[in-house]
């Protein structure tokens, strides 16, 4: 029998937040983006952020000085420093996540701005809960949009609509100290494991997956001290958010509009 017990009140990702140690770093990510077939739609009212949107999938890439951002950047470069979950009401499910073993994080609220509860997560990355969403969203309130945000959107999409998932890697030992986590305060469930040798490192993943089924987080460990798991740790300086996959319904399609050289140069001039 499915476990359907939603007590964070999930109902899939809001967005991602995204970060770098200098204004060089926070243009790259831009360009990525861009790239990618994300346009740039709004700014936010009081602080150096902006909002990239394609599809359901918004990326924001925060630059704000002295913030939490700026912090993570300095310990891990350029990084995902947030991630955010649609909830039911924010509030509970804040209530939820700090009941079972949650640490909240104090926001810093600026003139105009929402309250956006948060906990910390993995490798110090903050949890946003979300239940502004969707025809009335945080952004209606926080970020003033391009008047042109419309026709960026329409130029530069490529297809992706939504993020698939989004993974953990995490140091030896601790898959089940972050599976445990989302159990707690989500009753997330395994749906996958993993136990992959390869010829020279192996690795395993346990697949975690909400309640409401639209958050997927796989988990990864190495079982040894050579694999790309163990040498993300050492790079990025700890665990984090190694990777986020989006969904197209045709990644052939997609892959072909973001190669052809015609279409990359106008998503570049929205």
């Amino acid at each position: 029998m499915v476990d359907t017990y939603n007590p964070l009140g999930t109902d899939g990702f809001e967005f991602v937040e995204y970060t770098a140690a200098n204004s060089e770093g926070i243009e790259q990510l831009k360009a990525l983006f861009v790239s990618l077939g994300f346009a740039e739609i709004a700014k936010h009212r009081s602080k150096e952020a902006w909002l990239y949107r394609q599809g359901d999938i918004s990326f924001i890439v925060n630059a704000q000085p002295h913030s939490q951002a700026e912090g993570f950047a300095k310990d891990h470069g350029p990084s995902v420093c947030g991630m955010a979950f649609r909830v039911k009401d924010a509030n509970v499910a804040l209530k939820q996540a700090l009941d079972n073993g949650g640490v909240e994080y104090k926001t810093e609220i600026g003139p105009m701005e929402l309250s956006i509860p948060a906990i910390y997560g993995i490798g110090e990355s903050l949890l946003y809960f979300v239940d502004r969403y969707g025809k009335q969203s945080i952004y209606d309130v926080d970020f003033r949009f391009y008047d042109d945000a419309d026709e960026r959107l329409a130029k530069a999409d490529v297809g992706m609509y939504e993020i698939d998932h989004l993974t953990h890697n995490v140091k030896q030992g601790n898959m089940d100290v972050w599976s445990g986590f989302y159990e707690r305060i989500g009753n997330f469930r395994e749906i996958r494991y993993f136990d992959i040798e390869g010829k020279l490192t192996g690795l395993v993943s346990r697949a975690m997956t909400a309640p409401c089924g639209n958050i997927r987080i796989p988990i990864n460990e190495s079982s040894d001290d050579k694999s790309q798991i163990e040498e993300f740790i050492r790079e990025y300086n700890g665990e984090g958010i190694q990777h986020i996959a989006l969904t197209t319904d045709d990644i052939y399609q997609t892959v072909q509009t973001l190669r052809d050289p015609r279409l990359a140069k106008l998503r570049h001039l929205v």
